[in-house]
């Protein structure tokens, strides 16, 4: 398929309240922290930040948010794939790299709550948490055109958020994941979906060890669709979204929407919530007791504990 349209995912939105894009943020050189393409009635958006693993700041969640925003506004797009660039999908939330922006304010979409930047303490974490994280994540788990994430290499902790909003995940066999965020105290990443997607057995064993797990763990729980071998991972998720895309539309939106109902029902948006609650509690606790709210640990301590 040919490259029909391309760009970074900023589309005319306003950024933060100093006016700077938050789309058309440097990357990778002077490229955008996320990428944009139309091919055929495939949008491609994948993020652009490969030096620091892909670890998700707030520019590039932002920029995630107005990439989706231009799949779905385009008529001719059927189903959206998210990817990485480089060796790794995500490394998961940015805790540690330059580009780490927790004290930036951003025009807010996923929650109606006040900006964090002039709060303070628990206050100011749950406000950005809140929007940036769960809400975030959950805004683009009802988006209405079926999403693919196409992994490779590390997925870790916020990673897996931003995987687990897509509803199929087709994995190269080089593929890791983990959640390792206990090791922080912290009972889990902020959109907790791990007993839905990987069953409550694996979802502690996930979360009481941090240790990685293969994509053909992941498959075998049910969590990811396929593995195949990296040099096949491009071609096989494109020919699985092309597949999709010869459904009707509306029909696509309307099943996607009926199976993330039942999955509802069966307790996990209301589950969420709840753990939310615990893992601000979490975080409180760290502030009070160590040198800050992720207990000490850094990406680098996170990466080497679960190696």
């Amino acid at each position: 398929m040919t490259d029909e349209h391309s760009g970074n995912g900023s589309g005319n939105r306003s950024g933060n309240r100093s006016g700077n894009d938050p789309g058309s943020a440097a990357g990778s050189g002077s490229e955008p922290v996320v990428r944009y393409e139309r091919r055929g009635p495939v949008a491609v958006v994948t993020m652009n930040r490969p030096q620091y693993r892909n670890a998700q700041n707030s520019v590039m969640t932002y920029a995630l948010d107005a990439a989706f925003t231009r799949a779905v506004d385009d008529p001719e797009v059927k189903v959206i794939v998210l990817a990485g660039e480089g060796p790794h999908f995500s490394a998961g939330h940015d805790i540690s790299s330059p580009g780490r922006d927790v004290d930036v304010s951003y025009d807010r979409r996923a929650v109606l709550w006040w900006d964090h930047v002039d709060r303070e303490g628990g206050d100011r974490r749950f406000a950005r948490e809140s929007e940036v994280y769960l809400g975030m994540c959950r805004r683009w788990r009802e988006i209405p055109k079926p999403m693919i994430a196409s992994v490779q290499g590390a997925c870790i902790a916020g990673g897996l958020m931003l995987a687990w909003s897509c509803d199929l995940i087709v994995a190269s066999d080089d593929a890791f994941f983990a959640d390792p965020v206990v090791r922080m105290g912290i009972p889990g990443v902020e959109y907790f979906a791990h007993p839905w997607v990987l069953g409550v057995a694996a979802a502690k064993e996930v979360l009481f060890t941090g240790q990685r797990f293969s994509a053909r763990q992941a498959k075998e729980w049910g969590m990811v669709s396929r593995v195949v071998p990296p040099a096949e991972l491009t071609s096989t998720v494109t020919q699985l979204a092309e597949r999709i895309a010869e459904m009707p539309s509306f029909g696509l939106a309307l099943t996607k929407k009926a199976v993330n109902q039942a999955q509802d029902l069966m307790g996990m948006r209301s589950g969420m919530d709840s753990v939310f609650g615990l893992h601000h509690f979490a975080h409180a606790h760290n502030a009070e007791t160590q040198a800050d709210p992720l207990a000490g640990q850094t990406a680098a301590s996170m990466r080497d504990a679960g190696s």
